[in-house]
C-alpha cells in the first residue's frame, strides 16, 4: 500500500464549489482526522476518496486523487474494485436486515466468494478483528438488528474488513454512540491501524486527539491546515485553526 494522495482537488455540485484546491497526502498504517465546523467539506472530501459522490448528478471533481499508485478517477478504474479497496464505515450503523453472520459474508458473496469454510472462516475472522466475536459467536444467526446501537457498528466495521480493504473510510463512526461504544471503536481504531489506512471525520475534537495521528482542519472548503495531531491541538500555525480548536468559533 502506497500513500494516498489529494493533488488540487476541486468538487462542485452544480454551481456550488464545495472543496477549493484540497491537496494532502495521508501516510499508508495511520490514522488522519478531518476537523472542522459543519459544511465545510470533510464529509464531501472523504467520500471523494472512495467515488461516493458519483451518485450526486451534479457532482464535478477537478485534480487527482490516487490511492495504491492509481487516479481512482481514471476511466480504467472498475468503481467496484475501488470500493472493495477502500471500505466505508458510516455515521449511524447500517446493518442489513439479515442474520449477524450474513452481513458480514454479504460482500464476500457479491465478490464471488462460494467457499463455506471459506467464508466462515473470513466470518470469524472479521468479528474477531472488530473486536465483537466474543460477544456473538454463539449467536450469529440472530438478526443483526437485536444488536445494540454499539455492536450494530462494529458488525459494520467487521463487514467493511471482510473483503479485505487496505484502507477504512469513517464518516463520524461514533457520533451516534453512548460513550462505552465510543470508547470501544476508539481502540479498535487503534488496533486497525496496524494493518490499514483509516480516514476518519470527526466532530468531536477529543476524539481526534485521541486516535489520529495527523489532522486536516477544514474551513469554508479549504484545507486550512494539515500537520501531526500534536502540532494541530498544541501549537497550530494557522489563526482559524487556533480559533477552531479552542471553541471560539465553529
Amino acid at each position: 500500500m502506497k500513500p494516498i494522495e489529494a493533488k488540487n482537488v476541486d468538487v462542485f455540485y452544480g454551481d456550488n464549489h464545495v472543496l477549493k484546491n484540497v491537496s494532502l497526502t495521508m501516510k499508508e498504517n495511520t490514522v488522519t482526522a478531518f476537523i472542522g465546523p459543519s459544511g465545510c467539506g470533510k464529509s464531501t472530501f472523504l467520500r471523494t476518496l472512495n467515488r461516493m459522490n458519483d451518485y450526486i448528478e451534479s457532482f464535478r471533481k477537478k485534480g487527482k486523487v490516487i490511492i495504491d499508485g492509481k487516479e481512482i478517477y481514471d476511466k480504467k478504474v472498475r468503481v467496484e474494485d475501488l470500493r472493495r479497496k477502500v471500505g466505508m464505515v458510516f455515521q449511524k450503523p447500517n446493518p442489513f436486515p439479515k442474520t449477524i453472520f450474513e452481513n458480514v459474508a454479504y460482500g464476500l458473496r457479491i465478490h464471488g466468494m462460494g467457499d463455506k469454510a471459506e467464508i466462515n472462516e473470513r466470518v470469524e475472522k472479521s468479528l474477531k478483528q472488530a473486536a465483537l466475536w466474543g460477544e456473538v459467536k454463539d449467536k450469529l444467526n440472530r438478526p443483526a438488528l437485536s444488536l445494540s446501537g454499539g455492536q450494530q457498528q462494529r458488525l459494520c466495521i467487521a463487514r467493511t474488513l471482510a473483503v479485505k480493504p487496505t484502507v477504512i473510510l469513517m464518516d463520524e463512526p461514533a457520533s451516534a454512540l453512548d460513550p462505552i461504544s465510543t470508547a470501544k471503536i476508539e481502540e479498535l481504531i487503534n488496533e486497525l491501524k496496524e494493518k490499514y489506512t483509516i480516514v476518519i471525520v470527526t466532530h468531536n475534537m477529543q476524539q481526534a486527539a485521541r486516535v489520529s495521528d495527523r489532522t486536516a482542519f477544514f474551513y469554508l472548503g479549504e484545507l486550512v491546515e494539515y500537520d501531526k495531531t500534536s502540532v494541530i491541538f498544541t501549537n497550530p500555525s494557522n489563526k482559524q485553526t487556533e480559533n477552531y480548536i479552542t471553541g471560539r468559533f465553529g
